[in-house]
């Protein structure tokens, strides 16, 4: 279960100044059994051709993916991070925005499997992506050097 106890607003603002910013990725729902984000299909997340950049789709996946997968642990204990992400890019999107849904399929103690459904604003499927995430203990070093970028227990 996803930890609700985080607000949207606090998950946004720990995504300045890094790649989740630069595409425009929001966080705008967290439920207990999924969490929604959203990116724009813009300069920063088209190729050439206008349509939305596959790189851009697996940064959102990725993005919701781990973060839902790091609510769903007692965070002072533990942290997650990637394994493997696939991604199958279904239809072409050239404007508006792309809603991602990150749902668990396994959660397990030392491995998560997530589902992420990218859909365009009149619900079409746009990818649809796994993502495999490592349930890593956390031990006194990371608890102190990165203790800022934990959120609250």
């Amino acid at each position: 279960m996803i930890d609700t106890r985080i607000s949207v607003d606090e998950i946004n603002s720990r995504n300045i100044n890094n790649l989740i910013a630069t595409l425009g990725i929001e966080f705008i729902e967290v439920n207990e059994d999924f969490l929604v984000a959203r990116m724009p299909v813009d300069n920063r997340t088209t190729q050439p051709l206008g349509l939305l950049h596959g790189g851009a789709s697996a940064s959102l996946a990725e993005t919701v993916g781990s973060t839902a997968a790091y609510l769903s642990v007692d965070r002072s204990k533990y942290y997650t991070l990637g394994l493997e992400i696939k991604c199958n890019h279904i239809r072409g999107v050239t404007e508006g925005y792309v809603y991602a849904t990150a749902r668990p399929i396994h959660v397990g103690k030392t491995t998560h499997v997530w589902v992420i459904e990218i859909k365009d604003e009149s619900g079409n499927m746009v990818c649809y992506s796994t993502h495999t995430m490592a349930v890593v203990e956390l031990d006194e070093a990371m608890k102190i050097k990165f203790k800022d970028l934990f959120f609250r227990v």
